[in-house]
Parts: structure tokens; sequence; C-alpha cells
């Protein structure tokens, strides 16, 4: 009997463990969720990967400076019936991007929506900045 309630907890403390990882992984707490900028620029690469796809952009600062900017996405299989395919983006495309920026001013964020230079948008059925819920699909 001993061993079987030492075997039930040690399961039960694995999973909760499993568990916590995954929704901390999830987690919107690196991002500023209570901004939103909306940026243009020229695509350098888009990345079509599991977890998350990543759009790597160049966009000019005040100063005429060019920064380079990496926003995240759900993975590929999840935003395919949002418009999304590995060949929607192409080095030097235009783009403008709307995302939610990280805490610490780094030039990383959150894919909100992208709008292509033939005035289509695709959204990312992700959290709108300042709402805490919600869907930004493409209107």
């Amino acid at each position: 009997m001993r061993h079987r309630v030492i075997a039930i907890f040690a399961v039960a403390t694995g999973l909760l463990v499993v568990c916590v990882s995954l929704f901390a992984h999830h987690g919107a707490a690196s991002f500023d969720t209570t901004k939103k900028l909306t940026l243009k620029g020229s695509v350098v690469e888009w990345f079509w990967a599991n977890p998350h796809c990543f759009l790597r952009f160049d966009v000019k600062d005040e100063n005429g400076q060019t920064v380079q900017w990496v926003v995240e996405t759900q993975s590929g299989p999840n935003i395919v019936p949002l418009g999304y395919t590995k060949q929607t983006f192409k080095p030097g495309d235009e783009v403008t991007v709307t995302l939610t920026p990280v805490r610490n001013g780094k030039p990383l964020g959150r894919l909100l929506s992208v709008v292509l230079l033939n005035g289509k948008k695709l959204g990312t059925g992700g959290i709108v900045s300042g709402s805490g819920s919600g869907s930004d699909y493409p209107q």
C-alpha cells in the first residue's frame, strides 16, 4: 500500500511540474501587453517552424538607422487557417507589422497582425494588446 501511495504522489508531482512549465512557456510575462506598436519595414527572413514561426524585418528608426526586429507567432500548422504559408514572406517584401513588444525594450515582440504590400491583412488569432483576451483575425 505504501508503494502505491508513493507512486501516485510521484506521478502527480511529475504532472504538476510538466503542466506548470507548459503554462510558463506560453505565458505573456515577457511582453508588455499594454502596448501595441505598428512598424513598417522590409522582410529579412520568415522562419517557419515549431513551436513558433518568426519574422525578422528591418525598420528605419527616427535617426535613419536600421533596427532589426524579430516577432514570434504560433506554429505553422496553427496559422495556416489564418492565411499564412511558408511562402507568405520573402526577403525584401515591404510589410506593416503590429506587435506587442517585450518589456525590456529590445526589438522583439509577439506578432498581432501584418499588412502585406498588396493590402492583405493577416492576423494571428492571438491576444490583442491591452485586452487580455480576444482575437486579431483579419476583418
